[in-house]
């Protein structure tokens, strides 16, 4: 499996395509199914036949390990420990989703030597070639070491709850990126709503808090139910999008897949048209 992947990775490699569009999820705090939300929109965007590649960049925690049941045999840890290869270090999750681990024993990827990033950035663009999505999976809560990497990114995605600890915190990370980018768009999406107008009230709220005060649109992606499935399945260690493909948290994030590559299919963005990788090198460098 790992020989036939490798071999598969390295002819897509070959291959002179359009570079894949980067994707941020991210929350204002811990527990409220961002990893699960990344775990499953990428399985769901798969279903629809795209390629994607989800970087569990939630270092030190492991969490999409933990949610497909396995231990990835090589981790983002060992990428910069012991010199091995990004394209080495992916691991083959359900359905043969492309996942790469956070692993343990790393505080950040984000204060590297020189040699380091430049080696990071130099294997991931190559990457980057061989998908049309890279999902990275945030930590909860936004640093100023990760922000940089987060103004970077083509689209983010935040994940709240109807609670309001949880829409404040999402609200603060929203701020705080909005001061530093002008035009950085947000989508939105809801999880743990009891039902779709509770749902809606809740993006509402954050949406016209949004515009009154950072003067920012945003966009609804989804609302995800609360379905007792998510934890029978988190428990199990296995995507719920597997688990029960029929249930109603299912249904919800193909809708959620199915939406978003509509939009990305007829949306023509003219606002920033400098790729990922350029402006990953730009505001690290800036940043030393």
């Amino acid at each position: 499996m790992e020989n036939d992947q490798a071999k598969s990775l390295r002819e897509r490699l070959k291959t002179l395509r359009m570079q894949a569009k980067s994707i941020a999820v991210m929350s204002g705090k811990g527990g409220v199914g961002k990893s699960n939300f990344s775990l499953n929109f990428s399985l769901a965007l798969q279903k629809a036949q795209k390629r994607v590649l989800l970087f569990d960049l939630d270092i030190g925690m492991g969490n999409i390990d933990i949610l497909v049941g396995e231990s990835s045999r090589l981790t983002i840890v060992d990428f910069f420990n012991k010199n091995v290869s990004l394209s080495d270090i992916i691991s083959t999750g359900p359905n043969n989703l492309d996942y790469i681990s956070g692993g343990t024993g790393l505080g950040t990827i984000f204060r590297l030597s020189e040699e380091k990033f430049q080696r990071f950035i130099q294997e991931l663009e190559r990457l980057f070639n061989a998908y049309d999505f890279v999902i990275f999976d945030m930590g909860a809560g936004i640093s100023e070491d990760s922000l940089r990497f987060i103004l970077c990114v083509d689209e983010i995605i935040v994940i709240t709850t109807p609670e309001p600890t949880s829409m404040t915190d999402a609200y603060a990370a929203i701020k705080h990126i909005c001061v530093n980018h002008e035009t950085m768009s947000f989508s939105i999406v809801v999880n743990r709503a009891y039902n779709r107008k509770i749902g809606d009230s809740t993006f509402n709220r954050l949406a016209q808090t949004m515009k009154q005060f950072l003067k920012r649109e945003a966009t609804l992606l989804g609302t995800i139910p609360d379905d007792s499935t998510i934890m029978k399945a988190v428990i199990d260690q296995k995507p719920f999008l597997m688990y029960q493909p029929n249930c109603h948290a299912s249904k919800a994030i193909f809708k959620i897949a199915n939406d978003f590559i509509y939009r990305q299919s007829s949306s023509i963005d003219e606002k920033d048209a400098k790729p990922f990788i350029a402006k990953l090198k730009y505001f690290f460098m800036k940043g030393r």
